[in-house]
């Protein structure tokens, strides 16, 4: 039976160095989405980033107005999702940082199921109503790409470090 729990001892590659930045500064940027997203809660805008009257007719005070009990639970929902994509953000750059350098590769398959797994959840459901949006979506599309480059640059040097101890 094949174990994932192998660690691989020796010099970090020039894939494996960058694809844990590029992997730690992608989740990284999931956390600094996070600090906007809960901020913006706060502010007048009080719909998510990038969305606006386009997307949704009413706004923090129509909202308010409407329903303040409306108004307090969109608003939680703001603050615990902040929290959730922190969070997510934090474990994401913590396996990165200090189980995929050590060549771990339950850690990069942990640290690519998250976000994977995250992003599969949210994104479907921006696009039927409109919520597609690149200044909702662009900065977590953009982090995506940055982290997807550096997970793939460093499997190519878990791969071949599995290839060489086999």
């Amino acid at each position: 039976m094949a174990t994932i729990t192998t660690r691989a001892e020796g010099e970090e590659t020039t894939a494996l160095t960058w694809g844990v930045y590029l992997m730690t500064l992608g989740a990284i940027a999931f956390m600094g989405y996070a600090v906007i997203f809960f901020v913006v809660n706060f502010t007048d805008s009080f719909l998510e980033l990038g969305i606006g009257s386009d997307q949704v007719a009413s706004g923090k005070d129509e909202i308010k107005a409407f329903d303040n009990d409306l108004y307090h639970y969109i608003s939680h929902l703001h603050i615990a999702i902040s929290g959730f994509i922190a969070a997510t953000g934090l474990a994401v750059a913590a396996l990165s940082w200090f189980g995929v350098r050590r060549r771990y590769m339950w850690a990069w398959l942990a640290a690519v199921a998250a976000p994977v797994l995250a992003l599969a959840v949210a994104l479907p459901v921006h696009y039927p109503w409109g919520f597609d949006t690149i200044g909702h979506l662009g900065l977590i599309y953009l982090a995506t790409g940055i982290f997807v480059v550096g997970a793939l640059l460093a499997l190519k040097d878990l791969v071949a470090t599995s290839e060489k101890s086999s």
